[in-house]
């Protein structure tokens, strides 16, 4: 067997294979040999078939098997061999007339071509000066998390026959909606619960039943939102008959140890224990957004390499594809799809650029995500789907590719708590309104 390395530009790499027939026929009689022991064939006392009796019943079958062990195997053994680390998987490219290459009377010869991983130097971590932005918890978020709590546990008693719907109320009705007069898909219901106020339905529909009574027929009338999800409806005006079937008040919940056992825990003290936690928890995620996004831009700007085309068209194909599924906002409304794909790449480019970054700063630390981080997230992911979840676990058991896009994400917060770790972080004090805003694009 021979390999030739043929084109080694920039990351591209190409080689060539040649495997000779004698080589092949070598190959297919040590493997014929190991199996004529296994077969029956008429004529002949088990295990003492002539090879050219094997040769001419299984000689192609076990040929193909060969040529596709010799493949597989020569694809990674040339890249491994130079200690070069493909990007994407090596494929083969077959100059040989391969039925020749199968009966036995040609040489197999093909080239194999990948793009590898380019060679990155990572920066120092322990130079990194990042700030981390910190906001104070208003006293008001608690109580306000305690007011939630507590509307979750509202109940509802029936106003008098004669009583007014109020703003707060529940409203059971039936409704039918139509468009110059014609009923539409999705536009009828009946005894659904509508809480006033609370701008679940179209806008304004629900503000026209406050004031109506059990009983009464009210006229609604509305304008689908430009932006409404059913796009046959959107910007549409529409006029609902709506049948008000009950109206009930909404009963005071007193915030108190009551509460508290209502939602499983033992005292007041203790909701707000727990509240307390998970609302500092959250703020502290919210910083480590805003953190993380400008370590990311810094070890963007201080790593230049060439990319993997091929790696880089995955991630803009799949980033395209979301963008072309999804209504454009208001940025991108008045540019071409020309600039948009720009935009995109470059943000494919700099995805590619971190992860290998980040990967390559994790190998050289050893860092590791535990198994049971991994068996963790499993169990999130079939939680998702109730009533599946031993099929999901199952799924996951199989196809140990999936298991690998459960890790990756993982492994990247292993590697940013790593270089947190050791970079030099100063906290910043800024608004509960900052803290909220989206770190993509942010420069706090």
């Amino acid at each position: 067997m021979e390999v030739t390395e043929k084109n080694a530009e920039g990351l591209d790499r190409r080689f060539l294979v040649k495997v000779s027939a004698a080589e092949l026929d070598e190959k297919l009689v040590a493997r014929l040999m190991e199996i004529k022991n296994q077969v029956h064939l008429k004529g002949f006392r088990k295990g003492k078939a002539p090879v050219s009796f094997l040769k001419k019943m299984y000689g192609k079958g076990v040929m193909g098997e060969i040529v596709q062990e010799i493949v597989q195997e020569t694809s990674q053994k040339a890249f491994t061999d130079r200690e070069l680390q493909p990007a994407t998987a090596p494929h083969p490219h077959f100059h040989s007339d391969m039925d020749q290459v199968i009966a036995g009377k040609a040489d197999l010869e093909y080239d194999v071509h990948a793009e590898i991983l380019p060679v990155i130097e990572p920066m120092d971590v322990s130079t990194l000066k990042l700030t981390r932005p910190v906001a104070d918890i208003p006293d008001d978020d608690l109580e306000d998390a305690l007011k939630s709590i507590a509307a979750q546990q509202t109940s509802y008693a029936p106003r008098k026959a004669t009583e007014k719907s109020k703003k707060d109320d529940m409203a059971t009705v039936d409704y039918v909606g139509r468009i110059d007069g014609e009923e539409f898909a999705g536009g009828k219901g009946e005894k659904v619960d509508i809480i006033l106020g609370s701008d679940t339905f179209i806008p304004g529909f629900e503000k026209q039943l406050i004031g109506a009574k059990a009983g009464d027929d009210v006229e609604v009338k509305v304008t689908f939102p430009d932006e409404y999800g059913a796009k046959d409806l959107a910007g549409k005006d529409a006029v609902f008959d709506v049948k008000v079937l009950e109206v009930k008040s909404p009963e005071k919940v007193a915030i108190d140890d009551e509460l508290a056992k209502k939602v499983g825990l033992e005292s007041l003290d203790d909701l707000k224990a727990r509240l307390k936690e998970r609302i500092e928890n959250d703020y502290k995620q919210l910083s480590r957004g805003h953190l993380k996004r400008g370590l990311l831009d810094k070890l963007d700007a201080a790593h230049e390499f060439e990319l993997p085309t091929g790696m880089v068209d995955a991630e803009f194909n799949q980033i395209w594809s979301q963008v072309e599924a999804a209504e454009r906002d208001e940025e991108d409304k008045d540019k071409s799809e020309e600039e948009l794909k720009v935009e995109y790449r470059k943000i494919a480019e700099r995805r590619v650029r971190l992860g290998l970054v980040l990967a390559e700063i994790g190998k050289r630390a050893d860092v590791q995500v535990p198994q049971e981080d991994l068996q963790r997230e499993m169990i999130n992911m079939a939680r998702a789907y109730p009533g599946q979840e031993k099929e999901v676990l199952e799924f996951y058991q199989k196809n140990p590719a999936a298991v690998q896009q459960l890790r990756a994400p993982l492994f990247e917060e292993k590697v940013v708590d790593y270089i947190l770790e050791r970079a030099e972080l100063t906290d910043k004090k800024i608004s509960k309104e900052k803290l909220m805003e989206d770190p993509e694009g942010e420069d706090i």
